[in-house]
């Protein structure tokens, strides 16, 4: 039976395992929300494209599954490229499918017309144009392919308007096979014999965490690994949550607002094991100084992060589930050897605790203003131990990293390497479509939830009973932040004038409303807002000039802290 290309795109979702979209409707992609009436595919209508988008990355980190977005052409397809440069540089796998102009007119300039193709290929792991429904179908199930597998990323799928009307017979492939695409999910015997013996002869090891190892789901394996060793864990902003922050091992975050022990640990360490991490600027300082004694391994599913940006001793390159397990494995045999590691360790982590009691995360409390700090340790103490963080960008991101203890798996979602204002409400929305009776909360600053504020409608429409957390101290605090430390408090454009009434916001859009303006409010809002339905916005107003401390300063070495006084 021939099917129309909007009914064949709508069956290819199905099988693939697709439950819920993320979209805006418009003239090229009208037929593909008439077919989706009949679909049993849950469609959730977004105020904005960008945040359709964030939610379909905020619903992917959330599952591990491959997060949907649909936008019509021209303006809405152009709306998206925000979201699929942040899904992009956090390697979260994402199908997009933007509607297109019928293929006669495409070069002619006709309305709304954009060339997707090549806005998106910077961007994007992979991007198609549909120009024969006969390829649909294929095209379909090797953007799913791709963007789920090696190291995962967005594809898009251009697809034009006569496409999805012209009929085709319907056939899904059973396979992929792409040349030139062959990720090896395997890890090398040899390297990691390697690793293990550079891992028994370490006396101040590091393991060093990123994101690949939330993405690949080895939170059991990482752990299990760093017990067997005890060898001291840093996490990047991605790598939150994928080992838990109360764990004795665990050293926080390293990097421009990591922890003093995390930093110092690095820099001193004979022995950096880097997992599914790419040494981004953030977390490295200034290169030079970076861990300049250690020897450094380098475990990441993509070839092209091993030596981008450091040097790296030992690559070995594989899934890492499968290189943590066959590490494991080896260790095993080294039974004597890794008891005596353990031992011979101890004095390392002495050292580390020593840095840990000199400079813990700390601020000065106050009882008559609200310290941000304080909001984030509330939100920790009384929030449920698997609920689902999401921030915005700025400084509310910085505290939350350093205040809040993540416990389980895939519970941090945040823009990391685009630093994307505007990110958290959304992605907040599609980690709650995903899991209606968790705990969802997105902690915001008041400029970045004014990137994408809309989105509270979407919030009520679905009884979506996300709820939002914002730090409001009337500035663009991070940028304010720098100002201070390094303009002589030039605060150029960061002062928003204009306070805005975020309780009466969210009573205008249907929602509950919240405020605390001392410290003795705190913990009342917060228990009145999680033991209110549907979504609400906690509204605290925080110390307006608090700073997040420690800082490495542009240009600086990780050890080179600016501190807490």
């Amino acid at each position: 039976m021939k099917k129309t290309g909007s009914q064949i795109l709508l069956e290819c979702l199905r099988l693939e395992g697709v439950d819920t979209v993320f979209g805006y409707p418009g003239g090229t992609v009208i037929n593909i929300y008439d077919d989706l009436m009949d679909s049993p595919i849950k469609h959730i209508l977004n105020r904005h494209e960008q945040a359709a988008v964030h939610a379909a990355d905020g619903y992917a980190r959330a599952t591990g599954k491959v997060g949907v977005a649909i936008a019509t052409s021209g303006p809405g397809a152009t709306n998206t490229v925000t979201g699929i440069a942040t899904a992009y540089m956090d390697s979260i796998p994402m199908v997009i499918i933007t509607g297109q102009v019928p293929t006669p007119l495409i070069g002619n300039d006709a309305f709304q017309e954009a060339d997707m193709i090549g806005i998106t290929r910077p961007i994007t792991k992979h991007n198609y144009l549909v120009r024969d429904i006969k390829d649909l179908a294929r095209i379909i199930k090797q953007a799913f392919y791709i963007a789920r597998t090696g190291r995962p990323g967005p594809v898009l799928v251009d697809l034009p308007k006569d496409i999805q009307m012209a009929t085709h017979k319907f056939e899904y492939p059973d396979k992929v096979e792409l040349r030139g695409y062959k990720p090896n999910y395997s890890g090398n015997s040899r390297q990691i014999e390697k690793a293990i013996k550079m891992i028994l002869a370490a006396r101040k090891p590091v393991i060093y965490v990123g994101g690949g190892a939330a993405l690949s789901n080895s939170n059991l394996e990482l752990k299990q690994f760093a017990e067997t060793i005890q060898a001291p864990l840093t996490m990047t902003l991605m790598g939150l949550s994928s080992f838990p922050n109360t764990h004795p091992l665990s050293l926080g975050m390293l990097g421009m607002h990591g922890t003093y022990h995390a930093n110092m640990a690095v820099t001193d360490s004979d022995l950096l094991i880097a997992i599914g991490a790419r040494f981004d600027d953030r977390v490295t300082g200034k290169i030079a100084t970076f861990a300049p004694h250690a020897k450094i391994i380098h475990i990441d599913i993509d070839p092209t992060s091993i030596k981008k940006n450091v040097r790296v001793d030992l690559p070995i390159v594989g899934d890492l589930k499968d290189v943590l397990k066959k590490m494991l494995e080896q260790l095993a045999e080294y039974d004597a050897q890794v008891a005596t590691l353990r031992d011979e360790l101890a004095p390392w982590r002495a050292k580390i605790e020593v840095w840990k009691k000199e400079q813990p995360l700390g601020y000065k409390s106050s009882k008559k203003e609200i310290k941000p700090q304080f909001v984030i340790e509330k939100l920790c103490e009384l929030s449920d131990e698997d609920a689902i963080i999401t921030t915005e960008v700025g400084q509310h991101q910085m505290w939350t990293a350093q205040f809040y203890d993540f416990i389980q798996p895939r519970t941090f979602l945040t823009s990391g390497g685009l630093g994307t204002m505007g990110y958290g409400l959304p992605a907040a929305l599609g980690a709650q479509a995903a899991f209606p009776t968790r705990q969802v909360i997105d902690i915001s600053g008041d400029g970045s939830f004014q990137m994408n504020s809309q989105e509270l409608a979407t919030l009520v429409q679905y009884r979506l009973p996300v709820k939002i957390a914002i730090l409001n101290n009337n500035f663009l605090g991070m940028v304010r932040q720098w100002q201070q430390l390094f303009f002589n408090r030039r605060y150029s454009q960061t002062c928003m004038e204009l306070p805005i009434d975020f309780k009466k916001l969210a009573e205008a859009y249907g929602a509950t409303g919240l405020q605390a303006t001392t410290p003795d409010e705190v913990e009342a809002v917060i228990k009145q807002a999680f033991a209110t339905p549907g979504p609400v916005i906690m509204e605290f107003k925080v110390c307006r000039e608090e700073n997040v401390l420690p800082m490495v300063p542009a240009g600086a070495g990780i050890n080179e802290m600016v501190l807490a006084s």
